[in-house]
């Protein structure tokens, strides 16, 4: 049974941003002859990993809504420098945008069962027709979109 996650976007204001910055680290792995993989660390490691790696995404919030998501393609526990063992969550390349569904903020992730995840948009669009992405996205902080 397919199990997702969720969680913030924290300092990215769209999925373009988003996509850029995901373009920004593979360019520097790159350069610097590293493996073109990305990689998202958490403190907390998730239990039900068969779960989420039978089809699971990570689904972004950003600026109060789920907007995109990335499927999950490994979780790997590593420790760092100081110690601490964290989860790396391996990330697939591309970013899928959703249909936007309201979140309050959190800290970490949470899960979100496969019924509860919003489903694939397939153009960007469609989320708010006829709206500019600004105003699109200032209704869905305050609620109304």
């Amino acid at each position: 049974m397919t199990l997702h996650l969720q969680k913030l976007c924290v300092g990215c204001d769209s999925v373009e941003d988003l996509a850029s910055w995901i373009d920004e680290r593979m360019a520097e792995k790159r350069r610097r002859g590293l493996p073109e993989e990305h990689v998202h660390t958490t403190r907390m490691s998730p239990k039900r990993v068969e779960e989420l790696l039978d089809g699971g995404s990570l689904y972004w919030i950003i600026k109060g809504a789920i907007l995109a998501r990335q499927p999950l393609l490994d979780l790997r526990a590593v420790k760092g420098a100081d110690g601490v063992t964290r989860c790396e969550l391996v990330l697939a390349h591309e970013l899928v945008p959703v249909r936007p569904a309201p979140r309050r903020p959190f800290q970490g992730w949470r899960y979100l069962a496969a019924a509860d995840a919003p489903r694939d948009l397939e153009d960007a669009a469609a989320a708010a027709p006829g709206l500019p992405a600004a105003l699109a996205q200032e209704l869905r902080s305050l609620g109304l979109l």
